[in-house]
Protein backbone atom coordinates (compact mmCIF):
# COMPACT_ATOMS: atom_id res chain seq x y z
CA UNK A 1 0.00 0.00 0.00
CA UNK A 2 1.27 3.44 -0.97
CA UNK A 3 -1.32 5.29 1.10
CA UNK A 4 -1.20 5.06 4.89
CA UNK A 5 -4.18 4.84 7.22
CA UNK A 6 -3.62 8.52 8.04
CA UNK A 7 -3.65 9.35 4.31
CA UNK A 8 -6.97 7.59 3.84
CA UNK A 9 -8.47 9.31 6.90
CA UNK A 10 -7.29 12.70 5.64
CA UNK A 11 -8.78 12.08 2.20
CA UNK A 12 -12.10 10.99 3.71
CA UNK A 13 -12.45 14.04 5.97
CA UNK A 14 -10.52 16.78 4.15
CA UNK A 15 -11.06 15.59 0.60
CA UNK A 16 -7.36 15.71 -0.21
CA UNK A 17 -3.96 14.39 0.74
CA UNK A 18 -0.45 15.43 -0.33
CA UNK A 19 2.38 12.95 -0.80
CA UNK A 20 5.61 14.87 -0.45
CA UNK A 21 8.65 14.25 -2.69
CA UNK A 22 6.87 11.32 -4.30
CA UNK A 23 7.68 11.62 -8.02
CA UNK A 24 11.32 10.71 -8.87
CA UNK A 25 13.54 13.65 -9.78
CA UNK A 26 14.41 12.39 -13.27
CA UNK A 27 10.73 12.36 -14.26
CA UNK A 28 10.22 15.84 -12.82
CA UNK A 29 13.28 17.16 -14.65
CA UNK A 30 12.14 15.85 -18.05
CA UNK A 31 8.65 17.24 -17.67
CA UNK A 32 9.80 20.57 -16.30
CA UNK A 33 12.28 21.03 -19.15
CA UNK A 34 9.52 20.48 -21.71
CA UNK A 35 7.17 22.97 -20.13
CA UNK A 36 9.72 25.67 -19.30
CA UNK A 37 11.21 25.52 -22.80
CA UNK A 38 7.73 26.13 -24.23
CA UNK A 39 7.07 28.87 -21.68
CA UNK A 40 10.23 30.76 -22.67
CA UNK A 41 9.78 30.49 -26.42
CA UNK A 42 6.17 29.59 -27.22
CA UNK A 43 3.87 31.41 -24.80
CA UNK A 44 1.58 33.70 -26.78
CA UNK A 45 0.08 36.08 -24.23
CA UNK A 46 -2.78 36.85 -26.61
CA UNK A 47 -4.01 33.32 -25.83
CA UNK A 48 -3.59 33.68 -22.06
CA UNK A 49 -7.30 33.45 -21.25
CA UNK A 50 -7.67 30.35 -23.43
CA UNK A 51 -4.66 28.65 -21.83
CA UNK A 52 -5.89 29.52 -18.34
CA UNK A 53 -9.35 28.08 -18.97
CA UNK A 54 -8.11 24.89 -20.60
CA UNK A 55 -4.38 24.07 -20.62
CA UNK A 56 -1.05 25.67 -21.36
CA UNK A 57 1.17 24.06 -24.02
CA UNK A 58 -1.80 22.12 -25.43
CA UNK A 59 0.34 20.30 -27.99
CA UNK A 60 2.26 18.67 -25.12
CA UNK A 61 -0.83 17.19 -23.48
CA UNK A 62 -0.12 13.63 -24.64
CA UNK A 63 3.69 13.85 -24.54
CA UNK A 64 5.22 10.73 -23.03
CA UNK A 65 7.43 12.69 -20.63
CA UNK A 66 4.39 14.40 -19.14
CA UNK A 67 2.24 11.29 -19.02
CA UNK A 68 5.14 9.53 -17.30
CA UNK A 69 4.51 11.72 -14.25
CA UNK A 70 1.35 9.66 -13.76
CA UNK A 71 2.10 6.30 -15.36
CA UNK A 72 5.73 5.69 -14.38
CA UNK A 73 6.00 7.37 -10.98
CA UNK A 74 3.73 5.31 -8.76
CA UNK A 75 1.05 8.02 -8.90
CA UNK A 76 -1.28 5.73 -10.87
CA UNK A 77 -1.02 3.33 -7.95
CA UNK A 78 -2.05 6.06 -5.51
CA UNK A 79 -5.12 6.80 -7.61
CA UNK A 80 -5.96 3.11 -7.82
CA UNK A 81 -5.90 2.75 -4.04
CA UNK A 82 -8.58 5.44 -3.79
CA UNK A 83 -10.72 4.66 -6.83
CA UNK A 84 -10.18 0.99 -7.59
CA UNK A 85 -10.79 0.55 -11.32
CA UNK A 86 -9.25 3.58 -13.01
CA UNK A 87 -10.13 4.59 -16.57
CA UNK A 88 -7.11 5.14 -18.85
CA UNK A 89 -5.40 8.51 -18.40
CA UNK A 90 -4.25 9.88 -21.74
CA UNK A 91 -3.91 13.64 -21.27
CA UNK A 92 -1.98 16.03 -19.06
CA UNK A 93 -3.28 19.49 -18.22
CA UNK A 94 -0.58 22.10 -17.64
CA UNK A 95 -1.50 25.10 -15.54
CA UNK A 96 0.81 28.08 -15.12
CA UNK A 97 0.27 31.22 -13.11
CA UNK A 98 2.41 33.81 -14.81
CA UNK A 99 4.13 36.45 -12.65
CA UNK A 100 2.16 39.66 -12.96
CA UNK A 101 5.29 41.66 -13.63
CA UNK A 102 5.77 39.65 -16.86
CA UNK A 103 2.24 40.18 -18.15
CA UNK A 104 1.09 42.56 -20.84
CA UNK A 105 -2.53 41.80 -19.87
CA UNK A 106 -4.10 40.43 -16.72
CA UNK A 107 -4.29 36.67 -16.38
CA UNK A 108 -7.86 35.64 -15.48
CA UNK A 109 -8.35 34.56 -11.90
CA UNK A 110 -10.19 31.34 -11.20
CA UNK A 111 -12.80 31.79 -8.50
CA UNK A 112 -14.08 28.97 -6.34
CA UNK A 113 -15.34 26.19 -8.58
CA UNK A 114 -15.70 22.46 -9.10
CA UNK A 115 -14.13 21.31 -12.36
CA UNK A 116 -16.46 20.43 -15.19
CA UNK A 117 -19.59 21.98 -13.65
CA UNK A 118 -20.91 25.25 -15.12
CA UNK A 119 -17.48 26.19 -16.48
CA UNK A 120 -17.47 29.58 -18.28
CA UNK A 121 -16.44 27.94 -21.57
CA UNK A 122 -19.10 25.18 -21.40
CA UNK A 123 -22.84 25.07 -21.88
CA UNK A 124 -24.39 25.11 -18.36
CA UNK A 125 -26.12 21.80 -19.12
CA UNK A 126 -22.83 20.10 -20.06
CA UNK A 127 -20.91 18.14 -17.46
CA UNK A 128 -17.22 17.25 -17.80
CA UNK A 129 -16.75 15.80 -14.37
CA UNK A 130 -14.35 13.11 -13.18
CA UNK A 131 -13.45 11.41 -9.89
CA UNK A 132 -10.04 12.56 -8.69
CA UNK A 133 -7.81 15.53 -9.46
CA UNK A 134 -4.14 14.60 -9.33
CA UNK A 135 -1.74 17.52 -9.29
CA UNK A 136 2.03 17.24 -9.54
CA UNK A 137 4.13 20.21 -8.49
CA UNK A 138 6.72 21.22 -11.12
CA UNK A 139 7.95 24.48 -9.57
CA UNK A 140 8.71 25.69 -6.08
CA UNK A 141 5.52 26.98 -4.44
CA UNK A 142 6.68 28.32 -1.10
CA UNK A 143 4.69 31.57 -1.18
CA UNK A 144 0.89 31.58 -1.14
CA UNK A 145 1.03 34.82 -3.16
CA UNK A 146 2.68 32.95 -6.01
CA UNK A 147 -0.55 31.80 -7.64
CA UNK A 148 -1.01 28.82 -5.34
CA UNK A 149 -4.05 26.59 -5.71
CA UNK A 150 -6.46 27.27 -2.85
CA UNK A 151 -8.85 24.54 -1.73
CA UNK A 152 -11.70 24.33 0.79
CA UNK A 153 -10.86 21.69 3.37
CA UNK A 154 -13.75 19.24 3.66
CA UNK A 155 -15.55 21.01 0.84
CA UNK A 156 -16.35 17.77 -0.97
CA UNK A 157 -18.93 16.87 1.66
CA UNK A 158 -20.48 20.34 1.64
CA UNK A 159 -20.64 20.40 -2.14
CA UNK A 160 -22.29 16.97 -2.29
CA UNK A 161 -24.98 18.24 0.07
CA UNK A 162 -25.54 21.29 -2.15
CA UNK A 163 -25.75 19.15 -5.28
CA UNK A 164 -28.26 16.86 -3.54
CA UNK A 165 -30.53 19.51 -2.09
CA UNK A 166 -30.24 22.82 -3.97
CA UNK A 167 -28.60 22.37 -7.36
CA UNK A 168 -29.97 21.16 -10.68
CA UNK A 169 -28.43 20.75 -14.12
CA UNK A 170 -28.28 24.07 -15.95
CA UNK A 171 -27.65 26.28 -12.90
CA UNK A 172 -24.77 28.58 -13.76
CA UNK A 173 -23.39 29.00 -10.22
CA UNK A 174 -20.35 26.80 -9.75
CA UNK A 175 -20.54 26.78 -5.94
CA UNK A 176 -23.00 28.10 -3.32
CA UNK A 177 -22.42 31.67 -2.03
CA UNK A 178 -21.05 30.64 1.37
CA UNK A 179 -18.29 28.62 -0.31
CA UNK A 180 -17.66 31.24 -2.99
CA UNK A 181 -16.81 33.69 -0.19
CA UNK A 182 -14.06 31.48 1.27
CA UNK A 183 -10.37 32.11 0.63
CA UNK A 184 -9.33 28.47 0.82
CA UNK A 185 -6.07 26.94 2.04
CA UNK A 186 -3.03 27.36 -0.23
CA UNK A 187 -1.25 24.34 -1.65
CA UNK A 188 2.44 24.92 -0.98
CA UNK A 189 5.07 22.45 -2.09
CA UNK A 190 8.21 21.46 -3.92
CA UNK A 191 8.73 19.78 -7.29
CA UNK A 192 7.77 16.13 -6.97
CA UNK A 193 4.99 16.64 -4.45
CA UNK A 194 1.64 15.07 -5.41
CA UNK A 195 -1.83 16.36 -4.62
CA UNK A 196 -4.69 13.87 -4.57
CA UNK A 197 -7.93 15.84 -4.36
CA UNK A 198 -11.52 14.69 -4.54
CA UNK A 199 -13.25 16.11 -7.59
CA UNK A 200 -15.89 17.79 -5.41
CA UNK A 201 -13.42 19.86 -3.39
CA UNK A 202 -13.98 23.48 -4.48
CA UNK A 203 -10.81 25.36 -5.33
CA UNK A 204 -9.58 28.65 -6.71
CA UNK A 205 -6.38 30.14 -8.12
CA UNK A 206 -5.33 33.76 -7.78
CA UNK A 207 -2.64 36.20 -8.75
CA UNK A 208 1.06 35.43 -8.90
CA UNK A 209 2.83 38.32 -7.19
CA UNK A 210 6.21 36.60 -7.12
CA UNK A 211 8.95 36.56 -9.78
CA UNK A 212 8.60 32.86 -10.59
CA UNK A 213 5.98 31.06 -12.74
CA UNK A 214 3.90 28.56 -10.80
CA UNK A 215 3.72 25.35 -12.80
CA UNK A 216 1.51 22.35 -12.09
CA UNK A 217 0.76 19.22 -14.10
CA UNK A 218 -2.76 17.90 -13.56
CA UNK A 219 -4.41 14.60 -14.38
CA UNK A 220 -8.17 14.18 -14.31
CA UNK A 221 -8.74 10.63 -13.17
CA UNK A 222 -12.04 8.77 -13.37
CA UNK A 223 -13.48 5.53 -12.11
CA UNK A 224 -14.27 3.34 -15.11
CA UNK A 225 -18.01 3.77 -14.51
CA UNK A 226 -17.96 7.52 -13.87
CA UNK A 227 -19.39 8.58 -17.24
CA UNK A 228 -22.47 6.43 -16.62
CA UNK A 229 -23.37 8.13 -13.34
CA UNK A 230 -21.99 11.69 -13.45
CA UNK A 231 -25.03 13.23 -11.78
CA UNK A 232 -25.15 10.60 -9.05
CA UNK A 233 -21.43 11.11 -8.34
CA UNK A 234 -22.06 14.81 -7.69
CA UNK A 235 -24.59 13.91 -5.00
CA UNK A 236 -22.81 10.90 -3.51
CA UNK A 237 -19.15 11.77 -2.88
CA UNK A 238 -18.10 8.14 -2.45
CA UNK A 239 -19.77 6.55 -5.45
CA UNK A 240 -16.48 6.57 -7.39
CA UNK A 241 -14.38 5.41 -4.43
CA UNK A 242 -15.31 1.78 -3.66
CA UNK A 243 -12.11 1.09 -1.65
CA UNK A 244 -13.17 3.81 0.83
CA UNK A 245 -16.80 2.76 1.19
CA UNK A 246 -16.35 0.87 4.46
CA UNK A 247 -14.40 3.76 5.95
CA UNK A 248 -16.83 6.57 5.15
CA UNK A 249 -20.29 5.01 5.41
Amino acid sequence: MLLTTDDLSAFATKGMVVKRNFVPAHLIDRATTLVTDWYRTGLDQRRLAEFTQRTFAPHLGDHRDLLALFTQSGVAGLAGELIGDVAPVTTTQIQIRVPERDLRQAQPNKGMHVDGVACPHLDPAELRTFSLLVGIVLSDISDAAGGALRYVVGGHLRMAEWFRTQWSLGITAQVPPHIDAEQGSPLLGKPGDVLLMHHLVPHAVGRNLTATPRIMAYFRVSHVNHARHRLDALRDPWLDFPPLTARVR
